[in-house]
């Protein structure tokens, strides 16, 4: 074998460690990549707590007439309220004239459960929490709910009727799973 013979040989081989060691040279380098971007792009789903707080289901059946009770949703106060036939009137005969930020009752409310009113219970004036929920709280001049932070009154529907507040209290995202079970969220 001559000599020119035998180098080309030794090329050839040379050539072919070589695109070897570009493809196992790139292939570290993508794995290496990819190792130091997951994390990154993993940090950007919810927490695990906040899945949790994603949605929360609320026990209805022992709430009287009448009577409100607190949840908590999203680490936020919510108003439940099982109202009188005369709230539920009362709210209805308010005249969308008389009202700083117009909603009717109904659309406040989910169809078939009128009796049922569940709000974000956060002031939206300077988000304070009102009261009106517990027994012997002041409920305002309408009956509903009352900031003692800065004077606003809300009706029987939740919405803003006197006081620097600039909209009705929140209408969560909720669904009744059945009759005496919400999940709001």
């Amino acid at each position: 074998m001559s000599t020119s013979e035998s180098s080309s040989e030794d090329h050839g081989g040379e050539v072919k460690r070589r695109d070897f060691l570009y493809i196992a040279a790139g292939g570290f380098g993508a794995l290496t990549a990819g190792s130091m971007v997951w994390p990154l792009i993993d940090n950007l789903n919810p927490a695990a707590n906040v899945l949790a707080l994603a949605s929360v289901e609320v026990d209805l059946s022992k709430i009287e007439v009448g009577q409100s009770i607190l949840a908590k949703w999203r680490g936020k106060p919510v108003f439940i309220r099982r109202r009188t036939a005369e709230e539920i009137e009362q709210a209805q005969a308010v005249p969308l004239d008389d009202l700083k930020d117009p909603q009717t009752d109904e659309e406040r409310t989910e169809e078939g459960h009128e009796e049922w009113l569940v709000m974000v219970g956060i002031c939206t004036h300077l988000g304070c929490v009102p009261q009106g929920t517990k027994v012997g709280e002041n409920r305002g001049d309408y009956g509903g709910w009352f900031c003692p932070c800065h004077g606003s009154h809300y009706d029987t529907s939740g919405r803003i009727r006197k006081g620097p507040a600039p909209r009705n209290l929140e209408i969560p995202a909720y669904a009744f799973l059945d009759d005496t079970t919400i999940r709001i969220g």
